[in-house]
């Protein structure tokens, strides 16, 4: 399947541009993102998800029961799904029947949709986004920077199970927490880093997603 007249634009003047990329992104904010999917998707709760591509042992069997839990609860994950961890949990997520958001790294227009994301994409359980025009068809690391910044701003809350010290997705965090964005991360040695930083530490056998909501919402009565 190539994805052509499924994909629309969405302008800033548009009822269905998310207010949270202006919000978050201000003179950032890109003008106008691509979308094939339901993009009903966009006013609904979402989690970010963010996951080194070298995943220490005792993150990998944590962040699958992670996955599986949020995915067996409804929830909406938005991401990249691009490292080895990422592919793995986003293989999880296609086989609930939950929404999930991806968003690539390049143009989306003219792009072939893999077969195993096609199921999903043909019921409506598949949205994909991406900020970038066709003439942007190749991955780069430039454009997976603007990728992630664009989850991040499109997300209500953000799941990392494991960013590597010093990598490029710790100091995606590191940008996150600066912009007081609510991020999570199993309460793990590896993980101590991202805990300085601000990362609210979670345990794997007590994640719920719901526990996260109702944590973030206290936190914002007592402020």
């Amino acid at each position: 399947m190539i994805l052509n007249e499924q994909v629309t634009t969405i302008r800033q003047d548009s009822p269905a541009y998310p207010k949270a990329l202006l919000a978050a992104l201000g003179s950032g904010a890109p003008a106008e993102f691509w979308a094939a999917g339901s993009t009903d998707l966009l006013t609904r709760s979402k989690i970010g998800f963010f996951c080194s591509s070298q995943c220490p042992g005792s993150i990998i069997l944590k962040t699958f029961d992670a996955i599986t839990r949020m995915r067996d609860e409804g929830q909406i994950l938005i991401g990249g799904f691009h490292s080895v961890m990422e592919r793995e949990c986003l293989g999880i997520l296609l086989r609930g029947r939950q929404p999930v958001i991806w968003v690539p790294a390049r143009g989306i227009v003219g792009m072939r949709l893999k077969p195993e994301l096609q199921p999903a994409f043909k019921d409506g359980r598949l949205l994909i986004l991406s900020p970038f025009p066709p003439t942007q068809n190749r991955i780069t690391t430039a454009l997976a920077e603007q990728r992630n910044r664009f989850v991040g701003a499109l997300a209500d809350r953000i799941f990392v199970p494991h960013a590597a010290p010093g990598s490029k997705s710790a100091a995606l965090c590191r940008v996150f927490l600066a912009c007081r964005q609510s991020l999570y991360t199993f309460n793990d040695s590896t993980n101590q880093h991202l805990i300085s930083m601000g990362a609210r530490p979670i345990e794997s056998d007590l994640f719920s997603t719901r526990k996260a909501r109702k944590s973030a919402v206290d936190e914002n009565t007592k402020g």
